[in-house]
């Protein structure tokens, strides 16, 4: 059996005691170090990595890029997969990384499908599946994008696909959806307007119906049943707040 190099996970926190001890199990038994870096938990997050023998760090909130890149930085190893709170390591993506591992010199990342859990089932379209997400890195070759939203993993050299899935288990109901879509509607609204865009009417009317159609018709959400309505009706929502939030913010500006 080939020897493989040593392996960080890495998971950046805060208040995650209802998904953490789901993640950890999946890492536990076969990852040579757990980092977890925490940006100030006030429930049990740190207290349940630290019964899992994860090295907790704790790091005020820099955004979500900029929190990852420190990570790395604190990383033992050289090699590092980066997991959310609220996903899972599957048993064949577990082998398949395991596999590339033994042989380093042939990529210096992984990427690999996240298949996400909400209102009971696993959300199989509406652009929800397969979401292909770079999470496996050579850090010499390693950094994360730092944007408002949306950050990336970004690897200077080959990165292939790795069977198996992540399993992501993302809002406990509808209002945690909601409330998501908002945050991110707002770091939208930022990321928007630095690029120099307008919330004109127009936008705020079609955009929201433009991205429901593409969720429910053109990418199958309808297949998904209830759940794939709400998620279409939450993704126009999401973007109905992002133009909305642009155009508060140009109305107070030129009061």
């Amino acid at each position: 059996m080939n020897s493989r190099p040593p392996l960080t996970a890495i998971i950046i926190t805060l208040n995650e005691q209802s998904n953490i001890e789901r993640c950890l199990k999946s890492l536990h038994s076969w990852v040579e170090e757990i980092l977890l870096v925490d940006s100030g938990s006030n429930d049990n997050t740190v207290k349940i990595a630290e019964k899992y023998e994860a090295r907790v760090l704790t790091n005020i909130w820099p955004g979500y890029g900029q929190q990852k890149n420190f990570a790395m930085t604190k990383a033992k190893h050289d090699w590092l997969l980066f997991v959310d709170a609220d996903e899972e390591i599957d048993t064949e993506l577990r082998k398949n990384i395991e596999e590339l591992l033994k042989n380093p010199g042939e990529a210096q990342g992984a990427y690999m499908a996240r298949k996400t859990f909400y209102l009971g089932r696993w959300i199989m379209h509406g652009g929800w599946y397969p979401n292909y997400l770079t999470r496996l890195a050579y850090r010499p070759h390693a950094k994360w994008t730092e944007p408002e939203v949306h950050e990336r993993l970004e690897i200077a050299g080959k990165t292939v696909k790795l069977k198996g899935e992540l399993l992501h288990y993302s809002f406990s109901s509808v209002a945690d959806q909601v409330l998501t879509n908002l945050r991110f509607a707002s770091l939208g609204s930022k990321v928007a307007r630095k690029r120099g865009e307008r919330g004109t009417l127009l936008k705020i009317i079609f955009k929201p119906l433009g991205k429901f159609l593409e969720t429910y018709f053109w990418k199958r959400g309808f297949l998904d049943g209830f759940p794939g309505f709400v998620i279409s009706v939450n993704a126009a929502h999401s973007i109905f707040m992002k133009y909305v939030g642009l155009r508060c913010e140009e109305n107070s500006r030129h009061r």
